[in-house]
């Protein structure tokens, strides 16, 4: 293993707790898909298994600050393990009806029960940001490591996923997805000595997180990101099966995974420089721009090609994303600020989704790919209008911890030319 990242590894505990959020974190990228093989495997209704997937994503955005928000206050141990309870329960409810031809409208109240699976990368993270806390070093290469570990989930979830539902029972890949969740949450919250000490709730008199200006353009941008990689998700299987190659469309979109991992693992060995609003904004333009070559890929190898290129700009702007969420936000409520950023990318993936599913039955799998160009498009110009607010300095922090943060928020600051 490189140097930084040996290092960020040397703190007792940690390789433990990223371990656990790693296996814990399998399910985001297995159950929604797994949901959609298992509906399509039993009734064959796409519309339906579309329709259950949009929910989960969803109750998940809907659930997910609230549950973080929880956690910012009483622990991870103390909010994780009920609301893994509730979904697993509903995850056991959903399968049953599915099983033995429940109506339609049980599976979707079992789906959005399903919503309050907790955000393990924002609890890693939180971890990672407790740890070294004022390293602006360290925690450039934590976060970078992160977005490696969501990408690996990514490029192995969905095939994983897929192939126990085809091969074995189609309920297979959700029952697996929920045997990760189990094991990821209650080994990571059995680890007491790196979790991030709760703040009780007279800390949080501010209201939410998203009261922050630079979190809400980071949470607006990622929705609009988060159609990018709904469409080009649904676009992508319609093309690979316009080509007479649909089973292809798993590995076409692992290389596309691949691209982001390949890029966040680089981009942690970097001492980086610069204005990290900057940076992210140049993150996000390079998105856009990287969907353009998709509308020209004329079949699936050079749609790999252009798809492996277009990832290498994730990894780096969700790293760059953290460290902003990270500077804008108050410590007590990190956990639910990081967990914003996924609850708009979940949204924006069901809208995209929807969308690129309207273009492709109207004009076909190539005119599909206007949409991630489109949604491109449309994070760009968020970020242009809300990059002042990045550019701005944190929040007044609440309570007791006022002057501890914010004197760590000016050494952040002055470390700020080094963090991603």
């Amino acid at each position: 293993m490189p140097s930084p990242y040996r290092a960020i590894f040397a703190a007792p505990g940690s390789t433990a707790f990223s371990v656990a959020g790693f296996i814990g974190r399998m399910p985001l990228s297995m159950m929604g898909i797994g949901i959609v093989t298992m509906i399509s495997q039993v009734t064959g209704r796409y519309g339906l298994a579309g329709a259950l997937s949009a929910t989960l994503a969803l109750s998940a955005a809907a659930l997910g600050p609230r549950i973080s928000r929880l956690v910012d206050r009483h622990g991870q141990r103390a909010v994780l393990r009920p609301a893994t309870l509730i979904s697993l329960t509903a995850a056991a409810g959903l399968l049953l009806c599915v099983k033995f031809g429940a109506p339609d409208w049980t599976l979707f109240v079992f789906t959005a029960f399903v919503g309050t699976v907790p955000s393990l990368g924002a609890m890693t993270r939180a971890r990672w940001a407790a740890l070294y806390h004022g390293d602006a070093q360290r925690l450039h290469t934590a976060y970078s490591w992160e977005s490696i570990v969501d990408e690996i989930c990514f490029i192995f979830g969905p095939i994983i996923s897929i192939g126990l539902s085809t091969t074995w029972f189609p309920e297979a890949g959700p029952l697996l997805a929920g045997a990760f969740l189990a094991a990821g949450v209650f080994w990571l919250t059995s680890q007491r000595a790196t979790e991030p000490v709760p703040h009780p709730r007279e800390t949080h008199s501010g209201g939410s997180a998203l009261r922050s200006p630079g979190l809400q353009v980071l949470a607006l941008a990622f929705v609009a990101t988060g159609a990018v990689f709904g469409s080009v998700d649904v676009v992508t299987v319609a093309f690979a099966e316009e080509q007479g190659h649909k089973s292809a469309a798993s590995l076409v979109l692992a290389v596309y995974a691949l691209g982001s991992c390949l890029a966040g693992l680089v981009f942690g060995l970097l001492r980086v420089k610069g204005d990290p609003a900057v940076r992210w904004l140049v993150g996000v333009g390079a998105m856009a721009v990287s969907m353009i070559p998709l509308l020209l890929a004329g079949n699936l190898p050079l749609l790999a090609v252009a798809l492996f290129v277009a990832g290498l700009s994730i990894a780096p702007t969700m790293v760059t994303t953290m460290a902003l969420v990270e500077a804008h936000v108050p410590r007590t409520k990190l956990t639910e600020g990081m967990t914003w950023t996924g609850t708009g990318l979940a949204i924006g993936v069901a809208l995209g989704s929807s969308a690129a599913g309207w273009v492709v039955d109207a004009s076909g799998a190539e005119s599909g790919y206007v949409v991630p160009v489109l949604s491109g498009a449309l994070a760009v110009a968020v970020a242009l209008l809300g990059h002042r607010r990045l550019r701005r300095p944190a929040p007044t922090r609440e309570g007791q911890l006022d002057q501890v943060d914010d004197a760590a928020g000016a050494e952040h600051q002055g470390g700020g030319q080094h963090v991603a």
